[in-house]
């Protein structure tokens, strides 16, 4: 008798999409980027609310539960990138991460938030409106 011997199946990572979109900000980036890269400040627009855990990672809280990120890179007054972690709080392979960085037109001065999700969702149009709202939220609290 012939036994074949196979390896157990080894899950898949699910496939990631990358959302990328820019939005008018009528505000100086020295204004905005406190909304973009502190706790509280995110968590009167972004999400239903954000901590501050005492290991320095953000806790981001949608509908109740906790997504654990770190801040992979910092441009101050320009950009922060936060990179979701596990349910332990340690690294992934291939993370979801959301990158926000304010870019500013040499032509009109004018200023915009550059977003770029890169996370298990695929339906363009229900990440377009959910960042055009998250934005709109954005603009309400800064005046812009």
């Amino acid at each position: 008798m012939i036994q074949e011997l196979t390896s157990p199946a080894v899950p898949a990572a699910p496939a990631k999409f990358k959302f990328v979109a820019e939005f008018a900000i009528n505000a100086s980036p020295r204004l905005l980027y406190p909304y973009l890269s502190t706790a509280g400040s995110l968590a009167q627009w972004l999400c239903d609310d954000v901590r501050l855990t005492p290991d320095h990672h953000f806790n981001f809280i949608w509908d109740g539960e906790s997504h654990f990120a770190s801040v992979a890179n910092v441009r101050p007054n320009r950009s922060v990138r936060y990179v979701f972690l596990d349910a332990k709080r340690q690294p992934v392979e291939n993370p979801s991460y959301i990158d926000l960085a304010i870019e500013t037109s040499q032509l009109t001065d004018e200023v915009f938030l550059r977003v770029i999700d890169y996370s298990e969702e695929t339906d363009v149009e229900e990440l377009r409106e959910l960042w055009e709202g998250l934005t709109l939220n954005l603009r309400e609290l800064i005046g812009g």
